[in-house]
């Protein structure tokens, strides 16, 4: 990823390296093969109290415990000792809040399909990072098309997996968009239903309802998602709220018509969409249904609110 800002260190294989040497031998198996996982997480500063948190941390180390699993990669560290090595890097660096990036990949040790052999590497790197999309995306929204590249199906690679390989489907998405104009991809699955972004999950406002693609559709079990379902359904609950959330396939024309769509990611955390395919949604920008939403998933990292006080790890 362009313009990374170094620190100091990287955790990598149960110890603390500089940044520079946290380094991997060219004929690495995952490197030729796609065989790593990994994960994005985010540590947040509440700017009132200076606490910072990270969210959902063992959601996040337990979710790449699983596509360990699925892949067939032997993890040779615990979800909490991960998490307590998250806590370490970024300490280490002296950040009070960024970007975490835990990956798990096949070494050096073995050529070809087969990665029996092959060593297993872990590494956690930590930098400052902004809003994915922008800045002014939290407010303005992005410009989305949807893409001639469809999403992998669950039969090929499974999205429980949050694999390096599954990306290259996002990466040829990504580059489609961005050379038709557009901000960000939306990607359908084969049978012809919204799947999600190239990063993102998606999410649907329109008559009362807030609609996202439920995970049989191919869509990754998203932790963000997740999380928005939830705060969705407790202000429904509480009337805080006047859309109810519900998960239901959607197709590409749902996205033309809503009065409100918006992705959800660690990277990207709640972005609106302001257009699809050229089609203006809504009023162009961020609609009070997201904007409800992105107040509440801020308050939430930030601390501020009791009831979700679990999914906090502070620093």
């Amino acid at each position: 990823m362009a313009g990374i800002p170094e620190v100091e260190f990287i955790w990598k294989n149960g110890k603390l390296v500089p940044w520079a040497e946290a380094t991997t031998h060219v004929l690495s198996h995952s490197l030729h093969y796609g065989s790593g996982v990994f994960e994005g997480i985010r540590c947040y500063e509440n700017p009132k109290t200076g606490k910072s948190y990270v969210f959902r941390l063992v959601e996040h180390m337990e979710r790449l415990e699983r596509s360990c699993k699925i892949a067939q990669i032997e993890l040779p560290y615990t979800a909490s000792q991960l998490a307590e090595a998250t806590l370490e890097v970024i300490r280490a660096n002296g950040l009070s809040k960024c970007y975490i990036r835990p990956i798990v990949y096949r070494g050096y040790g073995v050529m070809g399909i087969d990665p029996t052999g092959s060593a297993t590497e872990v590494a956690i790197a930590v930098w400052p990072w902004d809003a994915y999309l922008g800045e002014e995306a939290l407010a303005q929204g992005v410009k989305v098309g949807v893409s001639s590249w469809r999403q992998r199906s669950v039969n090929a690679i499974p999205p429980a997996v949050k694999s390096t390989a599954s990306y290259m489907n996002s990466l040829l998405a990504k580059l489609e968009a961005k050379a038709h104009g557009y901000d960000e991809a939306v990607m359908l699955n084969e049978a012809g239903l919204v799947c999600e972004g190239t990063g993102e999950n998606l999410f649907v406002v329109r008559n009362g309802v807030i609609s996202t693609p439920p995970l049989s559709d191919g869509v990754l079990e998203g932790i963000t998602r997740d999380s928005v379902l939830q705060i969705a359904t407790d202000l429904f609950e509480a009337g805080d709220l006047d859309v109810c959330p519900l998960e239901e396939s959607l197709t590409r024309t749902d996205l033309y018509v809503a009065d409100e769509v918006f992705m959800t990611g660690s990277a990207a955390e709640v972005t609106p969409v302001a257009s699809v395919d050229g089609r203006v949604v809504g009023q162009g920008a961020r609609g009070p249904v997201t904007e409800a939403l992105q107040r509440r998933f801020f308050d939430v990292v930030y601390g501020n609110v009791e009831q979700y006080e679990h999914w906090l790890t502070e620093l």
